[in-house]
C-alpha cells in the first residue's frame, strides 16, 4: 500500500473590507501573521508566505514564537527579494530581546542581514504613510504585548471659517490665523494575544474602521480556560461588540481543534444574527471565497 502524501498547507485567509485587503493565516498556538497591503504593514510573523514580503514595516505584538517565528526570515527575504531593508516595530520592553535574536542568525549564517528596529512606548507612534501613522498601545497577555492602531490625520476648515470666501481665508491665513482644525480617524486596530480589558474601548480602537482580534475559546466552560491564557471568549467579544463602532470586526486566533461552523453558531447565538453579519473569520475559506464572490459579481454588474 502506498504511503499518504503529506497535508496540503492551506491557502491565506482573505477578506476584502473596501478599500483594504486584510490577508494572513492565523491558528491559535501555531501561527499568526496579519497583513494588510494598502498600508505596508504586517503584523506578526508566526512564518512568513510570500504576500506578506512587499510590506514595509513588521509589527510585533508580543515575543511568543507563533507570532514572531517567522521574522528572520522576512528581513532575510526582502533583501533577497531586492525589496530593501525591512523596519521592525515592537513593544520597547522586548527591543532588547529582539535584537539578540536577530543576533543570533547573524552567527549561525555568518552575515549580517540588516533591518532596523523602532521599539514604541505605550501610546507612541510613527508616520508609516503622509499623515497616517502606525500607534502601539499596551494590552495584557502572558509575556509583553501590545496592540496597534493605524491612524489617518485630516485637517478641516473650522466650522467658523466655513461661509468665508477663499480670499478671505488665505487673508487670515496669511495673519497667521488657524483655520483648520486637526482630525484623527482611526482606520485599522489589531489587538495581538489579549485578555479583555480597558484598551479595547479606546477611542482608537472603538471607532477603527476595521477591528482584527483574537477570539480563541468558544465553548461556554472555556471561559475559565481563556482567562488563564489571558485570552478572549466569545463571551467577550460578545460584550465588546456592543460598544464597537467598525464596519467590519475580524476574529482570527482560533483553535483548530475548533470547528469553524460551530464558532459561527457560537458567535451568533452570543451577539445575534444581525450583529453577526459584520463580523468575519479570517480562516473560514469558504465563507470568505463566497462573500468575495459575491463583491466581484457586483463589481461587473456596476462596470456594465
Amino acid at each position: 500500500m502506498l504511503p499518504k502524501p503529506p497535508p496540503r498547507e492551506g491557502s491565506l485567509g482573505f477578506l476584502y473590507l473596501p478599500p483594504f485587503r486584510v490577508q494572513g493565516v492565523s491558528v491559535a498556538g501555531e501561527t499568526t501573521t496579519v497583513g494588510i497591503p494598502e498600508l505596508d504593514v504586517v503584523f506578526d510573523l508566526g512564518e512568513c508566505p510570500r504576500a506578506m514580503l512587499p510590506a514595509k514595516f513588521a509589527a510585533i505584538s508580543h515575543g511568543h514564537m507563533d507570532h514572531i517565528g517567522g521574522l528572520a526570515y522576512f528581513c532575510s527575504q526582502r533583501r533577497f527579494q531586492g525589496m530593501g531593508d525591512a523596519t521592525i516595530v515592537c513593544d520597547a520592553r522586548i527591543e532588547g530581546a529582539v535584537r539578540q535574536m536577530m543576533a543570533g542568525f547573524v552567527e549561525l549564517e555568518r552575515q549580517e542581514t540588516p533591518y532596523k528596529v523602532i521599539p514604541l512606548d505605550h501610546d507612541q507612534q510613527i508616520e508609516i504613510k503622509n499623515n497616517t501613522f502606525l500607534r502601539a498601545f499596551h494590552t495584557e497577555h502572558t509575556c509583553p504585548s501590545v496592540g496597534y492602531t493605524i491612524v489617518e490625520r485630516r485637517s478641516k476648515l473650522k466650522t467658523e471659517f466655513l461661509e468665508l470666501p477663499q480670499e478671505k481665508l488665505r487673508e487670515l491665513k496669511d495673519r497667521g490665523v488657524e483655520i483648520t482644525r486637526t482630525l484623527e480617524i482611526p482606520i485599522i486596530a489589531y489587538l495581538g494575544d489579549t485578555a479583555p480589558g480597558p484598551y479595547l474601548i479606546r477611542d482608537d480602537v472603538r471607532k477603527a474602521q476595521i477591528v482584527i482580534s483574537e477570539c480563541t475559546f468558544f465553548e461556554p466552560d472555556h471561559r475559565e480556560r481563556a482567562k488563564i491564557g489571558m485570552h478572549m471568549h466569545v463571551a467577550d467579544v460578545a460584550e465588546w461588540v456592543r460598544v464597537l463602532e467598525c464596519q467590519s470586526l475580524v476574529l482570527i486566533h482560533v483553535s483548530r481543534r475548533t470547528n469553524l461552523q460551530y464558532a459561527r453558531k457560537r458567535l451568533i447565538e452570543s451577539v445575534g444574527a444581525e450583529r453577526a453579519e459584520s463580523i468575519h473569520f479570517l480562516m473560514d475559506h469558504r465563507n470568505n471565497r463566497e462573500r468575495y464572490d459575491n463583491q466581484a459579481r457586483v463589481a461587473e454588474g456596476a462596470a456594465h
